[in-house]
């Protein structure tokens, strides 16, 4: 039996800081038992990550580009998962993303997709949820990065 690879989907998400309180804004959808997960979607051609950040956050969020401070890649985790209807391995990049909680805007989305509700989390709210939430590890990783500033290298991200 030989087993193939999914074709590769790159993807560029945002961990979404507020300038004041250092929440994370996570989005909730309701597939695969309900998740929250950053803000983001996958490359269009001829994009590099950073574009394509800018972009998701505009069509899932309403956010200006001219409002965010785009940081440094945080982190990078690959899956394989199910898109359409079909396998793909994803392989995302993660940026810390700075910008005003007034600037978010759904309203302004263009592409909300199957978003249901967005919200700001305290760290303290991350760690003690029960509901899933992706990536794994965030909020270890926001911790690391208020206290410490971006990693010099990319953290990878369990599945």
């Amino acid at each position: 039996m030989t087993s193939s690879t999914p074709p590769l989907r790159e993807a560029a998400r945002a961990v979404v800081v507020d300038d004041d309180d250092d929440r994370v804004l996570l989005l909730r959808y309701d597939e695969n038992g309900g998740f929250w997960a950053t803000p983001g979607g996958s490359l269009e051609d001829g994009e590099d990550h950073s574009t394509a950040t800018l972009r998701e956050l505009s069509e899932e969020l309403g956010i200006d580009e001219k409002a965010v401070e785009l940081g440094a890649q945080l982190a990078e985790r690959s899956k394989d998962h199910l898109v359409g209807g079909r396998e793909v391995r994803q392989v995302e990049k993660y940026f810390l993303t700075r910008v005003s909680a007034a600037d978010v805007d759904p309203a302004r989305a263009s592409q909300p997709d199957n978003i249901r509700e967005h919200r700001w989390w305290t760290l303290a709210e991350l760690r003690a949820t029960a509901q899933t939430v992706y990536p794994r590890g965030l909020a270890d990783l926001l911790t690391s990065v208020l206290t410490h500033g971006a990693p010099m290298r990319p953290v990878v991200l369990a599945g």
